[in-house]
């Protein structure tokens, strides 16, 4: 839940600040103002949150192409904290993802790549791979991940489909944004 203090949402981090309140016999007791925050939590009247943290990991094959869901990715989240990294290529990027779920500063994870069919078929092993790691890590460590990977087939070099690319993968972030904000907004009302 995102907001302001004048909306009902502390906003995090907060700072301890004491009050006296008097009882019903008019004697003051000093108490701090973070219970009364809980009760106000435990009632549903307002809602503690804490900025949104996202890691996003790009693989560096094609990273002219894969740059670009980046940037879709981050006109469309808002304002939450996003921290990118670059890897290799797209097989590295899962272990990455679990160890940054695991730090725990994270509340979500998005990966995106360019896996190119070159004519070995290798680009189905490494796809296949990568989901596969992906969802064992998120399954694991409950930080959801989202993939913002294309494998087109039969991709040339030529500056069409390198334009036509490039675009797609700015939607394809844009897109990503949306989930990653809406999955949020599941697990958070959790």
């Amino acid at each position: 839940m995102r907001g302001s203090a004048d909306k009902g949402v502390i906003p995090w981090p907060t700072v301890i600040v004491w009050m006296v309140e008097k009882d019903m016999y008019g004697a003051g007791c000093a108490m701090p103002v973070h219970t009364l925050w809980v009760l106000l939590l435990q009632k549903g009247l307002i809602a503690m949150t804490k900025p949104t943290k996202i890691a996003y990991i790009k693989a560096q094959w094609h990273a002219d192409i894969v740059d670009q869901s980046l940037e879709g990715f981050i006109a469309e989240i808002g304002d939450a904290e996003v921290v990118s990294f670059d890897m290799p290529g797209a097989f590295e990027m899962p272990l990455l993802a679990k160890k940054l779920a695991k730090t725990g500063d994270y509340d979500a994870i998005v990966v995106a790549a360019f896996v190119v069919d070159g004519g070995i078929y290798h680009h189905e092993f490494v796809s296949a791979a990568v989901v596969d790691a992906l969802m064992a890590a998120q399954m694991e460590t409950e930080v959801p991940m989202f993939s913002v990977s294309l494998t087109p087939h039969n991709f040339q070099e030529t500056p069409d489909l390198i334009a036509f690319y490039k675009a797609h993968f700015v939607k394809k972030g844009a897109e990503a944004a949306g989930a990653v904000l809406q999955t949020l907004e599941v697990h958070n009302a959790l």
